[in-house]
């Protein structure tokens, strides 16, 4: 009997998710690791990779069809030595979902491709005209490394190119391709933007993540009694530390260059620490205080805002959250991170301050209970020891939930957040 191939629960949130990409034609052989198809969830668009081995029978969802129910069938699987007659016995009676209405035609609406997909695509054929046979992470591994696979020799069984001969090749120096050569690559998650000749306007398709940031803001928004709490800081001994602390960054591997932001997540973890009643979330029958600092750090990707959590957030140094919300926040405009670095978290933080924004106000990001929200660094007229002065200030925005975090929290977190940030040696302690 085939084998029903369904679609996976990506993130504890996810009912439903759009087939975005099929990596694999029926009758392709498939391997245990093998990448089928390309799922795009509620919260970012990923791989899944086949967990038996067989030939692909039949494919029961098409490309770019939405709204696929999680654990409906979207393929068959045919073992080996099945005859392809048994897949009109095994095919579901109805479709597991409804592709997107509107006739088939080359102006349809391109699936999103993620990053690390885009990365898989290489070269199918030698130049000899012979497949190549690669295992899904050395092609990926491969494509990032610039190196061309038909001058490699694979030493996995029947000659298949495994992660081993990359790591190999590219100690040696082997099969680098030219990078003038290669094909370009499409953004990540770009939606294919739609319109007639001569239209008065152009249609961009949501994405699921697009729809999915929609539903929970408009959510938020509406059920939510925000509040807003702005504080100024002044920076100037802030950014003479930062500067003394970049000038002693070693070189090499352990090298590191230290942002206003990563002040600001140290500060925050280190005042949820002191203070944990904003650390928390509201549900009807309680409050909930979360009992370690997870810190989001608002990124905007591609296809839309994505929060990465940085785990543990006081309990790590500058350095650390640093080159954590560096490495995160590349991860997610590329669409390359796993579930579990950005869900969860019990506070966030959004810095618009690169784009000159002095001062605003975001919408909370459920199910936390508040969002600090961080203006640009800028020089201001300020009162000093009762004479006139210029100082570098900094507005930072507190947006709470009152059922969880009433004013007067809101603003004792807020002052240990102050004091922080303009005595930041006492984040070193």
């Amino acid at each position: 009997m085939p084998i029903q191939i369904l679609m996976p629960a990506l993130s504890p949130t996810m009912t439903e998710g759009k087939l975005a990409k099929w990596l694999k034609n029926e009758g392709d052989p498939v391997q245990s690791g093998d990448v089928l198809a390309e799922i795009e969830t509620d919260k970012a668009t990923m791989e899944v990779e086949a967990v038996d081995e067989g030939v692909l029978g039949k494919i029961l969802v098409a490309e770019g069809t939405e709204g696929v129910a999680v654990n409906a069938p979207i393929a068959l699987l045919l073992e080996e030595g099945e005859a392809s007659s048994t897949l009109e016995v095994a095919t579901p009676a109805q479709p597991p979902a409804v592709a997107p209405p509107g006739p088939a035609s080359t102006a349809a609406p391109r699936p999103l491709v993620s990053a690390p997909a885009a990365a898989a695509q290489v070269p199918a054929a030698k130049s000899s005209g012979e497949r190549i046979f690669a295992s899904p992470l050395a092609k990926r591994m491969a494509s990032q490394a610039g190196l061309d696979l038909t001058q490699i020799s694979g030493s996995g069984p029947h000659g298949r190119i495994v992660k081993a001969d990359i790591e190999a090749a590219i100690t040696a120096g082997v099969g680098q391709a030219a990078a003038a050569a290669a094909q370009p690559v499409a953004a990540p998650n770009a939606p294919a933007a739609l319109a007639e000749p001569g239209a008065a306007f152009i249609e961009v398709p949501n994405s699921t993540v697009r729809k999915v940031i929609a539903q929970r803001l408009s959510a938020s928004k509406r059920e939510i009694p925000h509040y807003y709490l702005t504080i100024d800081c002044n920076l100037d001994a802030l950014l003479e530390l930062r500067e003394k602390l970049n000038g002693r960054a070693p070189s090499g591997d352990k090298s590191y260059k230290l942002s206003v932001n990563d002040f600001v997540v140290r500060a925050v973890a280190l005042a949820l620490r002191a203070y944990p009643g904003a650390n928390s979330s509201w549900t009807d029958e309680a409050i909930r205080l979360y009992q370690t600092v997870d810190v989001c750090v608002a990124v905007a990707a591609p296809n839309g805002l994505i929060t990465p959590v940085v785990r543990g957030a006081d309990n790590k140094g500058l350095v650390a959250i640093s080159n954590e919300v560096r490495a995160l926040a590349k991860r997610a405009r590329e669409g390359k991170l796993m579930p579990e670095e950005y869900q969860g978290g019990g506070f966030t933080i959004s810095n618009l301050g690169m784009f000159g924004i002095r001062e605003f106000a975001a919408i909370i990001n459920p199910p936390q209970s508040c969002l600090l929200s961080v203006g640009a660094a800028e020089k201001r007229p300020i009162v000093k020891d009762g004479a006139l002065a210029v100082a570098t200030m900094m507005s930072c925005t507190l947006s709470a939930d009152h059922r969880s975090v009433d004013g007067a929290k809101g603003a004792e977190f807020l002052d240990v957040f102050k004091k922080l940030i303009e005595d930041p040696l006492t984040m070193l302690l």
